[in-house]
């Protein structure tokens, strides 16, 4: 019997304003618009196109500015018009825009999605994210914070009435007959009517919803119980925060056991974690590289954030030892930050990490961070790969364009020369080269010609 393949792995880019480093933007050039410069944005999007990249990731925060955005250029441009702009200047990579599915209203998410992925050709993704942060919620005047179950009740009917609307004009509809003049057929429409618990809509989408009849592909991101429902219903890929490699053995092993409960091929959810990547052509210049980073941090920004992300205060403690487990174990913590404090007290424990060690490697938010040569960081994904860890990861790196640069030409050749890594795209749309199943926006699905959600 023949020998199959090795498993190729999935990669996409974080595409951060400076880099996922909070101290990168102090390294360059202070002229640069990394707010909205779209030549920037640019090099970095055909850099990872010549790396052969799956995707490019626009991890959008929708809101106003707030401290920490005070001390670090921030995610300032609108995604999808971002992203619009760098279909035009490439050709094959995937293109992920986080747009939220609390606020809004699903035809004009529908519509400004399904545009993208028309004028991509087909490489248009949706992040699908259900934040209800204060800066959020103040910036689009957004009530009392939801319930998880509420929370993700409204995110379905959201998500539902967003397909519902792609699939409400099929492309067998546009029949463009000038006989009998007439373009669209209405009679083969598909008109969506909604009167539900949060979503009130009704009408057809004025465009097809995908790149030839095809829903474009959906991401997700999150890690709590309800939020890998959620992603095992909906969802093409997940990008998640995993720190540790047994439990993300678990997480990705549950998430897929749930697609295929809802009767989906378990290979058709990706599992995609963060993973914050720090190179040198040794391992001591690697360390010494993110040194001279973290020496340009103070600690109470990190405090902060590490504080928000356990949901106790780190402020009074000793920074030289290791965490107070029991008490932060004992602690009760809201539902979506459980599986993020987890992960987090399970990586300091096995690692014997110091608070202050804690406190330097968790600048990504929360996602895992490794620092060495290429050769050790192709090791590392291989491994979590082939042990079922992960499907590939969403890579962010320390300074960009030099960091990413340097990643494809250690890292990406590295994985190439192991046959783990395409050399070439193979197919011409995101969901093809992802290797996910076709999702076509087919015209019976619904008998009787309204969707309800």
């Amino acid at each position: 019997m023949a020998t199959p393949p090795p498993r190729q792995i999935r990669l996409c880019l974080n595409l951060q304003a400076t880099g996922r480093h909070d101290a990168a933007w102090k390294t360059l050039d202070p002229t640069s618009d990394w707010l909205a410069g779209i030549d920037y944005y640019i090099e970095i999007a055909r850099l990872a196109e010549r790396a052969r990249f799956d995707a490019i990731f626009i991890a959008d925060r929708l809101g106003s500015l707030d401290e920490a955005s005070h001390r670090r250029p921030w995610r300032g441009a609108d995604p999808v018009v971002l992203l619009a702009a760098l279909a035009r200047e490439t050709d094959h990579i995937g293109l992920v825009a986080t747009q939220p599915s609390l606020w809004g209203d699903p035809f004009t998410r529908a519509r400004a999605i399904a545009t993208l992925d028309h004028v991509s050709k087909g490489r248009a993704a949706w992040n699908i994210v259900t934040s209800q942060e204060e800066v959020t919620r103040r910036a689009l005047g957004g009530g009392e914070v939801l319930d998880p179950e509420t929370r993700y009740r409204k995110a379905g009917e959201f998500v539902a009435a967003v397909d519902a609307f792609w699939r409400s004009l099929p492309e067998e509809a546009v029949v463009a007959d000038p006989a009998a003049d007439t373009y669209i057929d209405p009679g083969r429409t598909r008109p969506v009517e909604i009167d539900g618990e949060f979503v009130r809509a009704s009408g057809v989408l004025p465009l097809t919803g995908g790149y030839r009849g095809q829903r474009p592909v959906l991401f997700q991101a999150g890690s709590s119980q309800r939020s890998k429902e959620f992603g095992a219903r909906w969802a093409d890929a997940l990008f998640t925060s995993q720190r540790v490699p047994q439990l993300a053995r678990e997480f990705s092993a549950e998430v897929k056991a749930l697609a295929a409960g809802q009767g989906r091929d378990p290979d058709d959810l990706l599992v995609l974690p963060g993973l914050y990547v720090i190179l040198g052509a040794a391992e001591a210049e690697a360390r010494d590289r993110r040194q001279a980073l973290d020496e340009h941090l103070a600690l109470g920004p990190l405090q902060d954030a590490l504080t928000a992300q356990l949901e106790f205060d780190v402020s009074g403690l000793d920074l030289d030892a290791e965490l107070p487990y029991s008490a932060l174990e004992d602690r009760a913590v809201s539902p979506a930050g459980l599986a993020r404090r987890d992960q987090l007290i399970s990586d300091a424990r096995r690692r014997r990490l110091t608070v202050r060690q804690l406190l330097f490697n968790n600048l990504s938010g929360g996602q895992r961070m490794i620092v060495g040569t290429p050769e050790q960081v192709a090791d590392d994904i291989v491994g979590w790969v082939d042990t079922g860890a992960a499907d590939g990861f969403t890579i962010n790196i320390d300074v960009q364009p030099a960091g990413f640069a340097a990643f494809a030409a250690g890292v990406v050749a590295e994985l190439q020369d192991r046959g783990r890594f395409r050399r070439e795209y193979t197919h011409e749309t995101l969901r093809e080269n992802l290797g996910v199943s076709p999702r076509p926006l087919v015209a019976g699905a619904v008998p009787t010609g309204k969707d309800r959600v």
